[in-house]
């Protein structure tokens, strides 16, 4: 009912919008060309003396509004191209149809043919070692963030499971909480378990950055290892691009984006999405009939108590283009969603009740204005998460994997409870910006973070431990400057300073500690020529231990409040080409070497009954590794690519800690050099796809896709301890592969696009957790519709 309630509203709110983007509103559109007749991305157009301007997209088509009626000179550019210029008239309607063709341009071309480039190609011209993901391509999958992101070179997104899942994404060796996550730069610690990477439709982004163990100042992170930021985009134009996906496992997916923008600059944005899975798919376990007590080894089985469920809807209200402000948006994100819990940290724990609920309200406010005074960029966010999580375990019984259940006394399936609780996340960022010249540049960036879990528990009223006070506050200080000569070298250094206040407990007893690290780094960039670019940056990052990690997760893990913080000495160096043969064949390569030297490494391990997980520290953990990417396109219809990633992560704790003395073991320890367990170490991706322009009707495409995953195999537990090869009884993840086509048919230039997927085509055995088995062969349908 309320998933009906929520996409009934995301959809006449969708119908207001586009009644109101009929009207017709001032602004210039048009297309760009190569000299050829080939569209050009990326190509800068601006109206001269204003501030208005825009690149143009993949298809070198461009749309700017909100221009007020006058004449202007509008410019055209490119690099490698001549730069063209029109005098245009714009009154009370679009202007249209305004077509430009470029020529090339022998003083920039030099020896090497260069186009214009599009957004995410800047982004990864950054002097960071950075990966950005164009979103675009990706709109008519049923992909998730978290999907698009596990095909990216360095990345592994590990999933316990179907839709709604818990994951951990690994970056590089690092992984869980040393990767931090932001939305248009704003952090997303404090969104709660409604708004997270894997049920977050891929839709929503325009592109997805991935920052590799060096994180930018601006982002006002303590990540440990790496930062993924989601960029939406400011869509202040007229649109709606609605979809809905149907499949598998009784799987429903649905995205409505929808934005208005008035004459006057008044703007409401919409997006709203669902996600609803039975996740009922086979899984081969062993079980035992907990009656007769009858045991299979290998019994293919259907999961039974898995079905999760989303539902979100994000509203902005507010102006843009202001003498005041460019963006002043007030927003509230409101969310719920239900996960049954099938299973612990092992299969060979089964639950059939077991179950959560959580909702998300979060007001929110955006505030940005480039040159508030000449030079100086401002931008300010906060929001303030008031929603509710419950852990609901009221079943007295015990389940097998038949179903079947048997009394079990009075205490829930793993621990009775009706615990409902708030975690109180507050969050406000303030970033400053500061064009010296051309050239230079100087930042400074804040970020305060609050978090205090309250609840209480019905059935448990006089537990002690609901009483504790769990807060910790976090700011984040940052400072950096920036040097760069356009398409020929950069550099920045920055510091960070970083201070928790944490309290777990309540009156005398309470524990408290305030914790401070301060932190530097430094990253450059040096173009070779116009395709080839080094890259260097080097960080010495620090982490605070998060809440959850302190206080537990009231699911699947332990708390653990004696942490302490990690840092890492972070180094990267890099390389990315790119060069084109008879202008058909076009060629791009890019390889990373990266190395981490993390002292007192927080890792997650196995509770000691083997059914939670519990965060602790490693004295250290060094890692050294690399990835790269080979991609191939033939004209505009061929695509081939490939990544590989490649990491040895050792651990260098010598001495092991006596649980019950607190104290270190005489005697080296026997996992002392150690790689570090139940951590993929090497894994790919492959790619194929196939564009056929005008199928069946000018301006209907048609792409037809495969993609292909491999994960080597890799322990459970530490390689020195139990058997010594794959054959032994010590436990392992198994080699993996995954097999993924898929077909798109878009109708009248993408108005309309019909997608179709087949997932895991082979029906493997997946895991990227040991014995927690992924979905078997599944099938799904994608409709699609945008106008703009």
């Amino acid at each position: 009912m309320q998933i009906k309630k929520i996409l009934l509203l995301g959809i006449l709110c969708a119908c207001v919008i586009f009644a109101s983007a009929q009207n017709p509103i001032p602004g210039i559109s048009g297309q760009v060309k190569t000299s050829g007749g080939d569209p050009l991305p990326g190509a800068t157009v601006k109206v001269n003396k204003t501030n208005f301007g825009t690149l143009t997209d993949g298809s070198g088509n461009f749309k700017i509004v909100q221009i007020p009626a006058g004449n202007y000179t509008l410019q055209v550019s490119a690099i490698g191209f001549k730069t063209l210029k029109k005098e245009i008239t714009i009154g009370d309607k679009p202007l249209s149809g305004l077509n430009f063709n470029l020529s090339e341009s022998a003083e920039q071309m030099e020896t090497v043919n260069v186009i214009g480039r599009t957004a995410t190609q800047e982004v990864n011209r950054q002097a960071f070692n950075v990966t950005a993901v164009d979103a675009k391509k990706l709109y008519n999958t049923t992909l998730d963030i978290s999907g698009a992101l596990d095909r990216v070179a360095g990345i592994r997104v590990r999933e316990s499971g179907g839709v709604g899942s818990n994951f951990n994404l690994s970056l590089n060796g690092f992984s869980g909480n040393h990767v931090r996550y932001f939305i248009d730069g704003i952090p997303m610690d404090n969104f709660g378990s409604s708004f997270q990477i894997n049920n977050i439709p891929i839709n929503i982004a325009d592109r997805v950055e991935v920052y590799k163990g060096v994180v930018p100042m601006w982002l006002g992170s303590d990540a440990l290892g790496g930062a993924i930021n989601i960029v939406t985009g400011d869509r202040y134009r007229n649109y709606i691009d609605a979809s809905y996906s149907f499949g598998s496992f009784n799987t429903h997916r649905s995205v409505i984006n929808a934005a208005t923008t008035s004459k006057n600059g008044f703007t409401i944005q919409l997006n709203a999405f669902q996600n609803y899975s039975d996740n009922d798919y086979k899984v081969t376990v062993e079980a035992s009939d907990i009656w007769t007590g009858a045991y299979a080894p290998a019994a293919k089985l259907r999961r039974f108590n898995d079905t999760y469920h989303n539902e979100t809807l994000i509203a902005n209200v507010g102006v843009v283009g202001k003498s005041y402000a460019d963006k002043l948006l007030f927003g509230v994100t409101v969310g719920q969603n239900y996960k049954e819990i099938q299973t612990g940290a092992r299969m060979a724990s089964v639950f059939g009740g077991w179950h959560r609920r959580g909702n998300i309200l979060m007001p929110s406010l955006k505030y940005k204005k480039e040159n508030l005074v000449k030079g100086l960029d401002v931008t300010i966010n906060a929001n303030y998460n008031l929603g509710n999580e419950q852990n609901i375990d009221t079943l007295n019984v015990r389940y097998d994997w038949y179903g079947n259940s048997k009394p079990n006394g009075s205490n829930g399936e793993r621990a009775r409870s009706l615990y409902k609780y708030k975690n109180n996340n507050g969050l406000a960022t303030t970033m400053l910006n500061y064009r010296i010249n051309d050239n230079q540049s100087v930042a400074l960036s804040n970020v305060f973070s609050t978090f205090n879990r309250k609840g209480s528990d019905e059935l448990n009223p006089t537990n002690a431990e609901h009483e504790r006070t769990k807060k910790t506050n976090k700011n984040i200080l940052g400072l950096g400057y920036n040097f760069d000569v356009k398409n020929k070298w950069s550099a920045t250094v920055f510091g960070k300073y970083i201070n928790q206040n944490n309290v777990n407990g309540s009156g005398t007893g309470a524990g408290k500690n305030n914790l401070e690290r301060l932190g530097y780094g430094a990253a450059a960039s040096y173009f070779l020529n116009r395709n080839l670019q080094l890259k260097a940056s080097y960080e010495l990052t620090n982490r605070m231990p998060e809440a959850q990690e302190i206080f537990g997760d009231v699911e699947n893990q332990d708390a653990n409040p004696s942490l302490k913080p990690e840092k890492s000495d972070n180094f990267n160096l890099g390389l990315s080409y790119a060069f084109s043969v008879s202008h058909d064949h076009n060629f791009a390569f890019s390889a990373n070497g990266i190395y981490r030297n993390a002292t007192n490494f927080i890792y997650s391990r196995l509770n000691q009954n083997q059914s939670k997980l519990v965060a602790d520290n490693r004295d250290g953990v060094r890692t050294v590794g690399g990835d790269a990417e080979i991609r191939y396109s033939y004209k505009n219809w061929l695509s081939i690519g490939t990544t590989v990633t490649y990491q040895n992560l050792k651990n260098l704790q010598k001495y092991e800690i006596d649980p019950s003395t607190g104290q270190k073991f005489a005697s080296i320890s026997i996992v002392y050099l150690d790689q570090m367990p139940n951590i993929p170490y090497l894994y790919g991706n492959g790619d194929v796809s196939v564009s056929l322009k005008d199928v069946g009707h000018k301006g209907n495409n048609l792409t037809i896709g495969y993609n292909l995953l491999y994960v080597h195999a890799f322990w459970l537990y530490w390689p020195s301890q139990g058997g010594k090869t794959i054959s032994d009884d010590k436990k392992v993840i198994p080699q993996q592969f995954n097999h993924d086509v898929n077909l798109v048919y878009s109708l009248k230039q993408g108005r309309y696009n019909i997608g179709l997927e087949a997932k895991n085509i082979t029906n493997a055995n997946l895991f990227d957790n040991f014995s927690l088995q992924k979905p078997g062969r599944a099938f799904y349908l994608n409709l699609r519709y945008f106008i703009n």
